[in-house]
């Protein structure tokens, strides 16, 4: 989780990624000349701060039901088409009620997302999470969980009832053991609810001490947040990290 064991990540994204354009080319590529006729984008922000209110926004919007649908035209189809600018990466579940540009109402271009059960991580999602700041500069990384998550249930109770289960899912309860291990200690009325909170705490805080990124949170350039997503209301709520 925290980057070790790739003491040539910086020469990797020097050379490798930066130069590997053609292997890019459907994510990242040289800047359209100018932006689509009759489209006015919003700003993209710059700093951790006003990611996270734009985001935070789109939340305030989400609950409320006064949805603006933001960037979902041909017009920012054709703006993006050749680079990419996003502003947040988000980690989240791959749970189908938690979509991150629905809950954030956000559009194309706006956010980089990665979704595993539980926001399982390894060193491809982590290399994943990763990739915003350190090649686009984006701001804010924010680690979303969520109300009755079935991933993190049924890593609980493997854990507990020491029944592992099939296939890759194992993989899965592996990576949520220190949750697990974390809401034993804790204890409390809901463990599994215990334990979903603990791992986005637990996965954001190993976000922000990753040896590439933590410089990164140091300058103040990139903010991690722990946040925590109600089925019931649809809205966030920040755990740890806002900046």
């Amino acid at each position: 989780m925290d980057g070790a064991g790739h003491p040539s990540r910086r020469a990797l994204l020097a050379g490798g990624l930066m130069g590997a354009t053609v292997a890019l080319a459907g994510c990242t590529t040289t800047r359209a000349a100018s932006p689509a006729a009759g489209t006015s984008p919003e700003a993209r922000p710059t700093t951790p701060a006003a990611a996270f209110t734009r985001l935070m926004d789109g939340n305030k919007r989400w609950v409320s039901g006064d949805l603006q649908h933001p960037n979902r035209d041909p017009n920012r189809r054709q703006l993006v088409a050749q680079e990419q600018e996003p502003f947040g990466s988000i980690l989240s579940c791959i749970d189908s009620r938690v979509p991150p540009e629905l809950l954030f109402d956000t559009g194309l271009g706006d956010l980089y997302v990665m979704r595993t059960g539980g926001e399982a991580v390894g060193p491809v999602v982590t290399g994943s999470v990763e990739y915003g700041p350190m090649t686009s500069g984006t701001p804010l990384i924010v680690v979303l969980g969520h109300q009755r998550c079935g991933a993190v249930k049924a890593a609980y109770e493997s854990i507990r009832d020491g029944k592992p289960l099939p296939g890759n899912l194992q993989a899965i309860v592996n990576a949520l053991q220190p949750a697990y291990d974390q809401t034993v200690r804790e204890g409390g009325a809901d463990p599994v609810e215990t334990m979903a909170r603990a791992q986005v705490t637990l996965t954001a805080a190993d976000l922000r001490a990753n040896q590439d990124l933590a410089p990164l949170v140091a300058q103040g350039s990139l903010a991690v947040v722990g946040a925590y997503y109600s089925l019931d209301t649809g809205a966030v709520e920040v755990l740890a990290g806002a900046p």
